[in-house]
């Protein structure tokens, strides 16, 4: 199991996010054609809906699996892979389908997921390490000890200059 702490930060803007999800989508444009797609709520709900737009892909499904949890300092910026939860569930092999997420971490998520949907072809934007096999195409590979702030967990706040950050 890697070491889950985080030592440095990954801000993902909206902007970065979309011109990611696209390039995702031009790797994926050739490997289709795709039956549909299913997404691994709530991290890949945003980029699958780029995906969708760009891959013209009207069939959408839903495969909900909850293991984050709050770190055990109950920092809220930051969260830690706790028990795997199916919350909801999709039928079949995952033949011909997308298995969409926003990144693939430990690959504790990504191992469960295939397991239920062994044909589907799994694509994330962001790929680290411990999971990066997991994944059938990704875009970009980010360390282990990176946290990826989605723009979506963010806020607009004064941000300490980085001279500053260790007096």
């Amino acid at each position: 199991m890697p070491d889950l702490t985080y030592s440095m930060d990954y801000p993902v803007s909206w902007e970065e996010l979309h011109r990611n999800a696209r390039a995702l989508s031009l790797r994926l444009l050739d490997k289709g054609p795709w039956k549909g797609m299913i997404v691994i709520t709530r991290g890949g709900l945003v980029p699958a809906a780029i995906l969708a737009r760009e891959l013209n892909i009207r069939l959408i499904d839903t495969i909900c699996v909850t293991s984050y949890k709050p770190a055990a300092d109950d920092d809220a910026t930051q969260s830690v892979q706790g028990e795997l939860e199916l919350l909801k569930g999709v039928d079949g092999d995952g033949e011909g389908m997308l298995l969409i997420d926003d990144l693939v971490d430990t690959g504790k998520t990504a191992r469960y997921v295939r397991e239920m949907l062994p044909k589907a072809h799994l694509a994330t934007i962001y790929a680290k390490p411990a999971g990066v096999d997991l994944v059938d195409t990704y875009i970009t590979e980010v360390s282990q000890d990176t946290w990826i702030r989605f723009p979506w967990d963010m806020e607009y706040t004064f941000s300490t200059p980085l001279a500053d950050r260790n007096k």
